[in-house]
């Protein structure tokens, strides 16, 4: 993991998307998550998580389980193979 101290350039954080998506579908096939909880799950920076799962979002893999939590905080589960939640 990259100190949160000290981001890494846009750039690096989106090389890194393809490695990241597998580790992130394998924490999601546990049960819905907010982009925290896979951050802590996964020991990377929050900004560096949201930036993957949007990418997993923007291309169908994965979906907001509804509306956000108390903390403002959506839930994301994978979708299923068949396009179906």
């Amino acid at each position: 993991m990259m100190p949160s101290d000290n981001p890494r350039d846009f750039g690096e954080v989106v090389r890194d998307e393809m490695l990241m998506r597998d580790k992130i579908s394998a924490c999601l096939s546990h049960g819905p998550k907010t982009v925290v909880d896979i951050a802590k799950e996964l020991d990377y920076p929050s900004n560096e998580v949201m930036i993957w799962l949007m990418g997993m979002w923007r291309y169908g893999l994965v979906t907001e389980t509804g509306k956000p939590d108390d903390e403002g905080y959506f839930h994301y589960k994978l979708r299923e193979e068949n396009g179906h939640e």
